[in-house]
């Protein structure tokens, strides 16, 4: 299905390559406790996608290097939770 000449799949495969690593990092920072190792593990799974040939234009490269920025950025920002200690 086509809408304004523009394929479908290409609006979803762009749309998920803003999104989908910007989210992994935060989980992966969110699993290991660790932001560089979330990036990392991303990075990772990217790079998989690009030697598969999921990823095949440079657009969608550029796309995905920006969301891991955001995503990164995002993690640094997020602060840990901290624990109330009740005093009975």
């Amino acid at each position: 299905m086509k809408r304004w000449g523009i394929p479908l799949v290409e609006v979803i495969r762009h749309l998920s390559a803003l999104i989908m690593p910007g989210l992994l990092v935060l989980f992966f920072t969110r699993v290991t406790y660790n932001r560089v190792i979330g990036l990392v593990l991303t990075v990772a799974l990217i790079a998989a996608s690009v030697y598969k040939g999921y990823t095949n234009t440079f657009v969608l490269i550029v796309i995905d290097a920006f969301s891991l920025t955001a995503g990164f950025w995002l993690a640094a920002k997020m602060k840990p939770k901290t624990v109330r200690k009740i005093d009975g």
